[in-house]
C-alpha cells in the first residue's frame, strides 16, 4: 500500500485503516499511540499473540470477548486460571480457540507478574525503542521485524514469556506507541494527542 488516503471522514490516514470501519477507528484512536499500564500492555501482548497467522480484523472483532473470556486482562486473575479455564477457553466461539495461545497467554500472566521489582512490562518495552523514529513514506517502507523486536522477542521469552517471535514483538511495540509508524502524511502522525517525547 502507498501512503496515506482519504477515510471515510475526509482525513488523510495511513491506507491499510480505510478497509473497514472497525480498522479506521482503531488507526484513529489506538495504533500507535501510547498505552499506559500493565495491564492494558498485557492485553496488547496477548492479543498480538492470538493475532499470529490471523488478520488482525478476526482480533479486532473479537476483543470484547476476549476481555470477558480473560478477565479483562487482568494479570493476577489470568495467573490463576488452570486445566477448568483452559477448558472453558476452548470452548468459547467468541474467541480464538487455540490451545497453545491459550496456554501461553496464562503463561505470560504468570511471566508478567514474576518481573523482579523495578521490572516492568513497560520498561522493557522502552528498553527496546529504536532511536529513529522518522516517518514512512508508505506502508510498504514499514517492517515486519526490526533488531530492536528481535531483541524484545529474546528478552520476553527469557523472562519466560511465550508466543513472543520478533513480529509479534514489532507489532505490539506498533499498537502500544513504542513505535510510530503511521505514513509521513497520515494525520495522526501530527495529531496533537500524539506523545510529544516521540
Amino acid at each position: 500500500m502507498s501512503g496515506a488516503v482519504r477515510g471515510s471522514d475526509g482525513r488523510r490516514k495511513c491506507a491499510w485503516a480505510v478497509a473497514s470501519s472497525d480498522y479506521e477507528l482503531y488507526h484513529d484512536l489506538e495504533w500507535g499511540r501510547t498505552v499506559v499500564g500493565e495491564s492494558a500492555l498485557f492485553e496488547r501482548l496477548s492479543l498480538e499473540a492470538f493475532q499470529s497467522g490471523l488478520s488482525w480484523i478476526t482480533i479486532l472483532r473479537k476483543r470484547e470477548s476476549f476481555r470477558t473470556a480473560f478477565a479483562g486482562f487482568d494479570p493476577a486473575v489470568v495467573a490463576q486460571f488452570g486445566n477448568d479455564d483452559v477448558a472453558r477457553l476452548l470452548a468459547d466461539a467468541g474467541i480464538v480457540r487455540n490451545r497453545a495461545k491459550i496456554v501461553a497467554t496464562i503463561a505470560n500472566a504468570r511471566a508478567l507478574l514474576e518481573l523482579p521489582d523495578g521490572v516492568t512490562l513497560a520498561g522493557i518495552l522502552a528498553a527496546h525503542r529504536k532511536g529513529d523514529d522518522s516517518a514512512p513514506a508508505s506502508m510498504a517502507a514499514v517492517p515486519a521485524i526490526t533488531p530492536e523486536s528481535t531483541a524484545l522477542a529474546r528478552e520476553l521469552r527469557a523472562r519466560g514469556f511465550r508466543f513472543v517471535g520478533p513480529t509479534t514483538a514489532y507489532a505490539m511495540m506498533q499498537a502500544t506507541g513504542f513505535v510510530n509508524d503511521h505514513v509521513a502524511d497520515c494525520w495522526v502522525r501530527t495529531d496533537e494527542l500524539q506523545d510529544p517525547g516521540r
